[in-house]
């Protein structure tokens, strides 16, 4: 399994078990982002993400070993490069048990909520993270949650368009984009490509 590691780029992702949601109703995807900020925002940051009835998507960079450091006097103390990657690891495993025990305790369930591993995947050049990005954000519109990626609220698609004020990495987005513009475009001609590539696939069936 891939490790996470400061400074580097990730595609993760994680699913509810068997046929279960992870968000029953609107309030559920707010309240997990509640604890997302409170478990995963002080140790990376987020890029995009993407809330979707049985899954999730993200695209964060573990924060700087400097950063982690002063805000976890504990990770101070792990020397061992797995000790510190797991440390970073148990983070989001903090989080989804968080949230599994109010998600069980509303909805009067037991047991696990999220599959056990979520998925990462190293972002290791530019065209691969522009890309996941550009996946994440249209992936409600893949799944049929909505026509247009800027109709689902609960992607970081329109928080980047936004000057509002934001957890999110906004600034190095467009950066990575070259600009606003390019961003926007960016998305329009990924999600016309991949929907070809589906209607591809469905003719063919």
């Amino acid at each position: 399994m891939e490790k996470l590691i400061p400074n580097s780029y990730y595609h993760i992702l994680n699913r509810a078990n068997g046929d279960d949601d992870l968000f029953r109703e609107e309030e559920n995807y707010y309240f997990f982002l509640e604890k997302y900020k409170k478990h995963i925002h002080p140790v990376v940051e987020t890029l995009a993400y993407a809330l979707l009835g049985n899954h999730f998507h993200l695209v964060v960079r573990v924060r700087d070993e400097e950063i982690l450091e002063s805000t976890f006097p504990k990770f101070r103390t792990l020397e061992k490069f797995e000790d510190r990657s797991h440390f970073i690891s148990k983070q989001f495993a903090n989080l989804f048990s968080s949230y599994t025990q109010s998600f069980n305790k509303k909805y009067n369930r037991t047991g696990s909520l999220f599959q056990k591993n979520f998925k990462r995947h190293l972002l290791h050049n530019k065209p691969y993270l522009l890309n996941a990005i550009a996946y994440v954000h249209t992936n409600p519109v893949h799944h049929g949650f909505c026509c247009r990626i800027q109709d689902w609220s609960f992607t970081s698609y329109q928080a980047i368009l936004s000057t509002k004020p934001t957890l999110l990495a906004r600034n190095h987005v467009l950066e990575l984009f070259s600009e606003r513009e390019n961003f926007i475009q960016f998305h329009t001609d990924f999600e016309e490509k991949n929907r070809f590539k589906l209607e591809e696939k469905l003719e063919a069936l």
